[in-house]
């Protein structure tokens, strides 16, 4: 090894030194700098000369590398909070003759986050090896699989990551077809919880006399563990939480309180470990204002919400979604050669999607499925994609009366081509009521 070193020309060990896709520093028996690698100086905005022999504690925050001179004893990912963030540390002494001389750190993980989800994967990955598995597993999602680049999706991505490693409860919020899901695995996906399972329980899907057994258990009467249960130590994941009944939200705040729960027909309490993330569809103060949502559990699991916006008012995103969902069906049909035709492109892309990310993807699946040459056309399209737009022509009438005029004309096609009320106000992107409303006033 000596021999090698010795024969390795400077330029060379600069480079390893520079790219070691980690951040480190040396210094000697006084704790002073003798070298920082550039991205470290990067990283705390100081020029690399600089570094040169000033005490190591005045330079990097928070370090421990004047104790590991001192005593000897290295520190192995030992957590290091610098600059708002924790990350991992190596601090290892540099002995020659049995004497510390001065010693080598490096930051081996530069975020938790990225350890934990790190660790994950690779565990995931092993586990699949052995099992003889490649392919992803069904049904977890993690961050990638979110698509888009708008400022609101950024906020939002960032804001997972700030939250993840918490046990803090999250509740996501936005229209049906959002993709509330993907966001609620990503989260688990990041958080210290990674390795435990995800638990999922739909409120909407299952009866209400079923959902306190189902979440809680039903204690001594029945082997079968409850959803929470199973999620101990882990992520319970509530999906439309807005359908839960009134006397198990106050189970479920119970649990969130004091980390306890108690099945049916026992009288025990039994700890857990659970976090909890939840999403709804309908804002969950209207349902406080019907009283059908208790506000002590609101205002318990609201202090962290992501508001997911609808597809329409994204639709900076639009190209990089349907691109991703294009490709992934055909794929999936094995056909190699489809395109849009500049029509269908058009109506797609001035569409409203009431029904968001999912109504989208079911769309281009079926027109994929519906295609049998080349091209994709108008014909492969439902109905409601292709509601005739309304063009405007000047005339006397005030701005007032051509808006008006133009609503009614929309209200009236829509309600033509789909004569359910509450389906119409999906496509339009309205409230049932404000439908209502407008269908009052245009005497409809």
């Amino acid at each position: 090894m000596d021999r090698l070193i010795t024969n390795l020309p400077e330029y060379v060990l600069t480079q390893i030194v520079e790219n070691a896709f980690q951040w480190f520093v040396v210094v000697d028996q006084d704790a002073r700098i003798l070298y920082m690698n550039q991205d470290y100086c990067k990283f705390l905005h100081i020029d690399q000369q600089e570094t040169i022999g000033r005490p190591v504690n005045e330079v990097i925050e928070n370090t421990r590398m004047h104790e590991v001179v001192k005593s000897g004893e290295e520190h192995i990912a030992s957590p290091h909070y610098i600059k708002g963030t924790y990350m991992l540390a190596n601090r290892i002494p540099i002995r020659v003759d049995g004497v510390v001389v001065g010693a080598f750190g490096s930051v081996v993980f530069r975020d938790l986050h990225d350890w934990h989800h790190l660790s994950s994967h690779v565990k995931q990955t092993l586990e699949k090896i052995n099992m003889g598995e490649v392919a992803h597993e069904p049904n977890s999602y993690q961050m990638t699989d979110i698509k888009g680049s708008s400022a609101s999706i950024l906020s939002i991505k960032e804001t997972i990551h700030m939250i993840a490693p918490s046990d803090l409860p999250v509740l996501i919020q936005g229209e049906s077809g959002t993709g509330k899901t993907l966001f609620a695995h990503s989260i688990h996906q990041l958080s210290n919880r990674s390795d435990e399972p995800l638990i999922t329980v739909n409120c909407a899907a299952i009866p209400p006399d079923l959902l306190e057994a189902e979440l809680f258990g039903q204690g001594s009467t029945s082997d079968r563990k409850s959803r929470i249960q199973l999620a101990d130590g882990g992520t319970l994941f509530i999906d439309d939480i807005g359908s839960l009944p009134l006397p198990v939200q106050v189970k479920l705040l119970r649990l969130l309180n004091d980390g306890v729960v108690e099945s049916l027909n026992s009288h025990h309490a039994e700890p857990v470990n659970v976090r909890i993330i939840a999403s709804s569809s309908q804002p969950l103060t209207e349902l406080i204002e019907m009283n059908q949502f208790r506000t002590d559990l609101y205002y318990r699991i609201q202090a962290i919400t992501l508001n997911v916006p609808p597809l329409r008012e994204r639709m900076e995103d639009f190209s990089e979604i349907i691109s991703f969902i294009f490709h992934k069906t055909i794929s999936q049909t094995g056909k190699r050669s489809l395109e849009f035709s500049k029509e269908t492109w058009d109506y797609l892309n001035n569409y409203r999607w009431p029904g968001n990310i999912r109504e989208l993807q079911n769309v281009i699946q079926a027109a994929v499925y519906l295609t049998s040459g080349d091209t994709i056309t108008p014909d492969a399209l439902p109905p409601q994609v292709k509601q005739r737009k309304i063009k405007y022509s000047p005339s006397s009438r005030t701005l007032a009366e051509s808006v008006e005029e133009v609503e009614r004309t929309i209200l009236l096609e829509t309600l033509a081509q789909c004569p359910n009320k509450k389906e119409a106000a999906l496509i339009l992107g309205l409230s049932k009521s404000t439908l209502y409303e407008k269908l009052k006033k245009y005497d409809i």
